[in-house]
């Protein structure tokens, strides 16, 4: 974790970086819904269509357009994104920190901690995973279907699909336990029928969001100074990436 400028109104307690606040959000769609129930009155935020993950380069360029729009004089702006293919990697403020969850992509964020994700990941790794927000935007494999359709016509469709998922031999439902979400279940284990997946619901888990919003920044987020940049050595090189993933006891 990088030393924090006094500029960046925020303190140091000890090893740990403590801020006075959030001076703005930036986040994807389906991260900023679980974000926003915890929000203090006033906190400025921005959400940024989940399409622009298919090409990261683009998802660079717009979030660091927000950054300089953004128009904060101090604090920090806490991007609502992982690694996301190293999207937020080059990203920088001149005035206000960067905190950004130390995790691979939303799915860590959604399970509460990319150690929780990577223990997913080692007990089977074909794992497609969904969320209510996934479904709702249709920027998913499945939600792809109708345009699909419309262009290679029904069969080819299918058989594309089924193509796309031959490494997949399980379908995951994350439940975050903030919505109703009997809809977003049930289509979930109808897609998971339809093309020969295990359905698995999994309770997600809050710890991640909570921290986002009320703290601490500790070693599960990246934190990045005033006028320094996000580099992708941040993310590798830290506690939470280096540790061994140790197994569930029994």
């Amino acid at each position: 974790m990088l030393a924090a400028k006094k500029s960046s109104g925020c303190r140091l307690e000890g090893k740990r970086i403590v801020f006075d606040g959030i001076s703005k959000i930036i986040a994807c769609q389906v991260v900023i819904e679980e974000l926003l129930p915890l929000l203090p009155e006033g906190v400025d935020y921005e959400t940024l269509d989940l399409g622009l993950h298919v090409n990261p380069d683009k998802l660079r360029t717009t979030l660091q357009e927000k950054i300089d729009a953004s128009g904060k004089e101090t604090g920090a702006i806490l991007l609502g994104y992982g690694l996301c293919s190293r999207a937020v990697v080059g990203l920088h403020s001149e005035k206000c920190s960067l905190v950004v969850p130390c995790v691979d992509d939303c799915i860590g964020i959604f399970l509460g901690s990319r150690e929780a994700y990577l223990k997913q990941l080692k007990a089977e790794p074909g794992t497609y995973y969904l969320t209510k927000g996934w479904i709702e935007a249709g920027d998913n494999l499945f939600g792809d279907h109708n345009r699909m359709m419309e262009r290679y016509g029904p069969e080819q469709a299918e058989a594309l699909i089924k193509r796309m998922l031959q490494n997949y031999t399980r379908l995951v439902f994350i439940n975050t336990g903030k919505h109703k979400v009997q809809h977003y279940r049930e289509y979930s284990e109808r897609t998971a029928s339809r093309y020969g997946l295990r359905f698995q619901e999994i309770l997600g888990a809050t710890t991640l969001v909570e921290k986002m919003v009320n703290g601490p920044w500790d070693e599960d987020f990246v934190v990045v100074p005033p006028s320094q940049t996000i580099s992708y050595e941040a993310f590798y090189e830290s506690p939470i990436w280096t540790r061994p993933v140790q197994n569930d006891r029994s």
